[in-house]
């Protein structure tokens, strides 16, 4: 487990590296994120109902509340702390994005892959459906302003972009139990789904190596939040699910979902909506470093 978070880091950093060789960088970035929302990922969530034994079924309506329940539970939690924790009112909707939405779709993904195996990464997409969903229509209302000038409202198109069409079509599949997709379908969506993690956390890393050196370091709005994402919020869902009588082993798959480090998704939003990427790079880089740490804890102390 500490291993995978390393690799994960490690390629963080080397995004870090071309970001200041500028090998990345400006549009070069944005178009690779535009890739990865809507080619890569999706692919990399096709995959995972393609190859070998298809995942059990039965969990797909159990994963699908929970996640809607977790989602509910902590955007309320989110817009009272953001108001505790920041008294600029233009950082409120970044620092409540940040207690929010982890990173599923890219580290969330080898994270559960590596704990409970390929077919997991299905049982993570489910749980992603509402991430999307949430993050492309709270997120975007927060990273935009919340309720100033430049909120951004529900878009509909959003229920068939490509992640949230994969989701489905990945579900589809397990339901009705299609087992004999053929390898010149399911080859090629793995391999271009593979590019999916390692691209992200280049955009992660050249991200930060826009910031000064010193923003690197955090500040105490940086590390309360990094205590809520990667501990305090996690637990307190995880507690609270058991005790609703949710199945532990739904439960137990959430609960490493959210206790991802910051989503990748709250930079990208920042570059699409001409916000200062400052303050979500912090966290994300913070957030990410001590996850290495926090996830392995966690996966030992509640597993």
């Amino acid at each position: 487990m500490f291993e995978v978070m390393i690799t994960l880091f490690a390629i963080a950093v080397v995004g870090y590296a071309a970001g200041k060789m500028n090998y990345m960088g400006g549009e070069f970035d944005r178009k690779l994120s535009s890739l990865v929302i809507n080619w890569t990922c999706p692919a990399l969530i096709l995959s995972s109902a393609m190859t070998g034994e298809l995942p059990d079924r039965r969990y797909i309506l159990p994963l699908l509340v929970i996640s809607a329940f977790t989602y509910v539970v902590l955007t309320a939690a989110a817009w009272g702390l953001s108001r505790l924790l920041t008294k600029q009112v233009e950082n409120r909707g970044i620092v409540a994005f940040a207690l929010v939405f982890g990173n599923v779709g890219f580290m969330g993904y080898p994270v559960v892959d590596a704990l409970f195996g390929h077919q997991a990464v299905f049982y993570a997409a489910v749980l992603n459906v509402v991430n999307t969903f949430a993050v492309f229509t709270i997120g975007t209302m927060m990273i935009t302003g919340g309720d100033g000038p430049n909120r951004k409202h529900f878009n509909k198109k959003v229920l068939y972009s490509t992640p949230m069409l994969s989701a489905y079509i990945s579900m589809l599949i397990v339901a009705l139990g299609i087992d004999n997709i053929p390898g010149y379908i399911s080859q090629p969506l793995t391999m271009i789904g593979n590019i999916t993690v390692p691209a992200a956390l280049l955009i992660i890393g050249s991200s930060m190596s826009q910031l000064p050196l010193r923003a690197l370091l955090g500040t105490p709005v940086v590390y309360a939040t990094t205590l809520l994402r990667l501990c305090l919020l996690p637990v307190g869902v995880h507690f609270l699910c058991l005790a609703l009588g949710f199945d532990p082993y739904v439960t137990y798959i959430n609960t490493v979902v959210i206790a991802m480090p910051v989503a990748t998704y709250g930079t990208i939003l920042c570059l699409k909506y001409n916000r200062d990427t400052t303050l979500i790079a912090e966290m994300t880089f913070i957030t990410t470093l001590l996850s290495m740490l926090t996830i392995p804890l966690m996966v030992l102390l509640l597993g």
